[in-house]
């Protein structure tokens, strides 16, 4: 039976410190607190889990740390919030561009969904030579 931790499945062959960082909030460092504390060996495989460890998981993960739902619920607040006061990040936010001071005039191609806008990008080769 494969472990389903806060709504999301982990992966059966992957060590399981590898594995919890599919759960949104957890990384590798949030990741080996965890386990040091239910006590479990990290590089053991998910599928060699019994279901007494992965209930401790479960609990530890639900009592400590919010993750999943919740804390995505909690960053589109904590944006929705600076938009509404009219700080310079919530603005950023709403135009879809960089909000921690990163140069836009190049580099900025992630945030702003790899538009090119110089002379040359959307033009086309013509067929036929004049």
């Amino acid at each position: 039976m494969p472990a389903r931790i806060a709504g999301v499945t982990l992966p059966q062959n992957k060590r399981i410190e590898i594995a919890l960082t599919y759960i949104f909030g957890i990384g590798v460092s949030r990741s080996r607190k965890i386990l040091s504390k239910a006590q479990i060996d990290h590089n053991k495989k998910t599928q060699d889990l019994g279901e007494t460890e992965v209930n401790t998981l479960r609990e530890i993960i639900e009592r400590d740390f919010k993750v999943e739902g919740d804390l995505r619920r909690a960053v589109l607040m904590n944006i929705k919030r600076l938009k509404e006061i009219g700080a310079y990040r919530g603005t950023r936010h709403s135009k879809n561009l960089p909000a921690r001071g990163q140069r836009t005039k190049t580099n900025s191609r992630t945030v702003r969904g790899n538009v090119r806008r110089t002379m040359g990008s959307g033009r086309r080769k013509s067929a036929d030579k004049t």
